[in-house]
């Protein structure tokens, strides 16, 4: 490994349990995000994300800020608009396949 860089960590995944409790840690100990992240051997970024999400979930967060559900429905709904936008590509070139071959 070179001198002067990070070693990069491989990326983790956690339940929606783990995060609630971390959560609920930081909140309740009256520790910071970054002392709740070095004990638990977790990134300083991660919790506080965490944290502030859990707020907006709430409803204690900044005005516009999209809760964990409209996020996910956002997402659900952006998948099916590329879903039928393709689809919709492919019924324009058959038609336009049937029309040039109906003559």
């Amino acid at each position: 490994m070179e001198t002067g860089k990070r070693h990069k960590r491989p990326r983790r995944s956690f339940t929606d349990e783990f995060k609630a409790e971390v959560v609920k840690k930081v909140l309740s100990s009256g520790k910071t995000a970054g002392q709740v992240a070095r004990e638990l051997d977790l990134t300083e970024t991660a919790v506080r994300h965490w944290v502030k999400q859990s707020q907006v979930d709430r409803g204690k967060g900044p005005p516009g800020a999209l809760t964990t559900a409209e996020k996910e429905e956002l997402a659900a709904l952006r998948k099916e608009v590329r879903e039928l936008r393709e689809d919709r590509e492919i019924l324009k070139k058959a038609a336009a396949f049937f029309a040039k071959h109906q003559k």
